[in-house]
C-alpha cells in the first residue's frame, strides 16, 4: 500500500467556513486522531471508521500496515506547519501540514468526519506542486461552452493545488470536477445511492465543434464511495475540436453514451448522461482538455470557457474556479 493510497471518501464535497469556536474543538479532534496513529493506537481508529472505511481497507492490520509504513518513508513529526477545520456538506474535514524527520517537505494529514463523529475519511501524502506546463499563457482555440444544462458547481477547477489537485497531473493539469448542489448538498437522504445525487443522469454536452475520436462505454457505475482505480475515467468520451484540444468529459453513466468513434458532433449535442463509472467517489462530470486523447498522455491545455454565468455574474471568455456556480448564459447555443 502506498503513502498516498487511503483516499477520504467525501474527496467531492463543497467547503464552507466553520466558526472560530467549533475550529477549536474540530482541531482538538483532528490532534488527538493524529497522535493515535503516530502512536500506533490503531484500535480507536478502526472501531471508529464508516462501514465504508473499513470495508475499502478490508481489516484493521491493513490499516497497521500502513502506518508502519508511513512511520518508515517519513519517519516523526517535527514541526506543524499550519493546520485548519473545513466544515463540508454535513462532514467536518481537519487538515494538517507538517514537516518530518525523513522528508524534505511538508506532509498533508487529512481526517474526514460525518455527521456521526465517525472517520469517513483519511489521507496522508507529501505536499505536491502543480507539473510545469508549456501550455500557461495558451488561450484555447475552440468556441468553448459549459457541458451541461442549468447551473452546476465547480468543485475542483483552478490553476492551484488547493484549488485543483488535479494541477499535480501533467495531463489534467487544468482539469475540471462539477456536479449540482443544492442547500449546500450533492444528494438527498444519505448519499448511499446515485440515484439521490442531483447531477445523476443529467445530459452531458458537447463542449465544441468537433469529431469524437474515441469512446468507452460499457464500464458499471459504482455505488458512491466505492472506487474503480482500474479504469480511472470510466465511461468517457474524446472530442477533437482542432487545433490540437481535445477534450475529454468522463465518468459517464452506464449505457447513456449517445455518440460512437467517427461521429461529428456540434456544440451543445448531448454525447451522454452524468454517472459514476471509473475512479470517482460521487456522481459528477470531468473535463479537461490536453494537445492529444488518451489519459496519462501528452499535456493539459487550459479551458477558456465562453459567454457563462460565474455566481450570477456574466463572463465573456473565462476559466472557472473551485466554489464557482456556473451556468451558460440564457443567450448562449446550448
Amino acid at each position: 500500500m502506498r503513502l498516498t493510497a487511503i483516499l477520504t471518501t467525501a474527496f467531492l464535497l463543497l467547503v464552507v467556513t466553520v466558526s472560530s469556536a467549533d475550529e477549536t474543538e474540530e482541531l482538538d479532534v483532528g490532534r488527538n486522531y493524529t497522535r493515535l496513529f503516530f502512536d500506533n493506537d490503531i484500535s480507536p481508529i478502526w472501531n471508529n471508521m464508516t462501514d465504508q472505511m473499513q470495508s475499502a481497507l478490508k481489516t484493521e492490520s491493513a490499516l497497521q500496515d500502513f502506518r508502519k509504513q508511513v512511520q518508515d518513508q517519513i519517519g516523526s513529526e517535527k514541526t506543524l506547519v499550519d493546520e485548519r477545520v473545513e466544515e463540508v456538506q454535513g462532514h467536518r474535514v481537519y487538515i494538517r501540514r507538517s514537516l518530518f524527520a525523513k522528508l524534505g517537505r511538508p506532509v498533508v494529514i487529512s481526517w474526514t468526519f460525518d455527521d456521526k463523529d465517525r472517520i469517513a475519511g483519511f489521507f496522508i501524502r507529501p505536499e505536491q506542486e502543480p507539473a510545469e506546463s508549456p501550455y500557461l499563457g495558451y488561450m484555447t482555440q475552440a468556441e468553448l461552452k459549459l457541458p451541461f444544462y442549468g447551473e452546476w458547481y465547480v468543485v475542483w477547477g483552478g490553476r492551484d493545488i488547493e484549488d485543483n489537485y488535479h494541477v499535480v497531473a501533467s495531463d489534467q493539469r487544468f482539469a475540471y470536477d462539477i456536479l449540482i448542489v443544492k442547500d449546500d448538498s450533492s444528494h438527498t437522504g444519505d448519499g448511499s445511492l446515485n440515484e439521490q445525487y442531483f447531477c445523476w443522469g443529467e445530459p452531458v454536452l458537447a463542449p465544441g465543434d468537433g469529431t469524437i475520436v474515441a469512446v468507452v462505454a460499457g464500464l458499471p457505475d459504482n455505488p458512491p464511495g466505492v472506487m474503480d482505480a482500474d479504469n480511472p475515467p470510466g465511461n468517457h468520451v474524446w472530442l477533437d475540436m482542432g487545433n490540437a484540444e481535445f477534450a475529454s468529459l468522463a465518468h459517464l453513466q452506464r449505457g447513456s453514451v449517445a455518440v460512437s468513434e467517427g461521429d461529428v458532433v456540434e456544440v451543445g449535442d448531448v454525447i451522454g448522461r452524468c454517472g459514476n463509472s471509473g475512479n470517482t467517489t460521487e456522481p459528477h462530470i470531468h473535463f479537461h482538455i490536453q494537445d492529444q486523447p488518451g489519459f496519462g498522455m501528452g499535456a493539459g491545455k487550459p479551458a477558456f470557457f465562453r459567454n457563462y454565468l460565474s455566481n450570477g455574474a456574466g463572463i465573456m471568455r473565462g476559466e472557472p474556479a473551485r466554489g464557482e456556480l456556473v451556468q451558460n448564459a440564457p443567450n448562449a447555443d446550448n
